[in-house]
């Protein structure tokens, strides 16, 4: 059987609770941590140098996908801009029950503003849902990459990995 990252160049929710990356649904309903969608083996590690807990083991070969010791993250994020590929986002469900907040990384211009609706898109690109941009960080050391928290529904938690600006060209660049 092929995975979906084969099939369609994404990987499914059910390939991703497979690797070492993801927490538990217990430890994201208690506050914020890293989900690192990183599944394929490749020489990197920059996230691993990026976190101040040493939440996160790359280790020898410098091939293995992540680990996330859930025990240690924080879920501040600074791993999220780190990461070249992309593939780590922060996921809180410890809110009101309705809502949860994913932190992403995002590299369009212009960058969204608080209170911003934006569409929110999944590993495909598909639009499932919208959001509210709560917070846009930047930061020298992020080499222009922004890291944005999105308030979406409950259930776009785990699925919510992209942002489209309204009013734009589809590619988050425009408003």
């Amino acid at each position: 059987m092929s995975s979906c990252l084969a099939r369609n160049g994404y990987v499914s929710l059910d390939e991703l609770k497979a690797t070492p990356g993801v927490p538990s649904l217990d430890r994201m309903q208690r506050g914020p941590v890293a989900v690192l969608e990183c599944v394929q083996e490749i020489p990197c590690n920059p996230c691993e140098a990026a976190c101040p807990r040493h939440a996160i083991h790359v280790g020898t070969p410098i091939t293995n996908r992540p680990a996330l010791d859930e025990k240690k993250c924080t879920g501040c994020a600074l791993c999220v801009t780190q990461c070249p590929g992309l593939a780590i986002f922060v996921v809180d469900l410890s809110g009101s029950g309705k809502t949860a907040r994913v932190t992403l990384p995002y590299e369009y211009l212009p960058l969204p503003k608080v209170g911003d609706a934006v569409d929110v898109v999944d590993r495909s690109g598909e639009v499932v849902g919208t959001g509210s941009v709560l917070q846009v960080v930047t930061a020298r050391a992020s080499d222009r990459t922004a890291a944005v928290t999105v308030e979406v529904a409950r259930e776009q938690g785990m699925n919510a990995r992209g942002i489209r600006m309204r009013g734009g060209d589809g590619n988050g660049a425009g408003r």
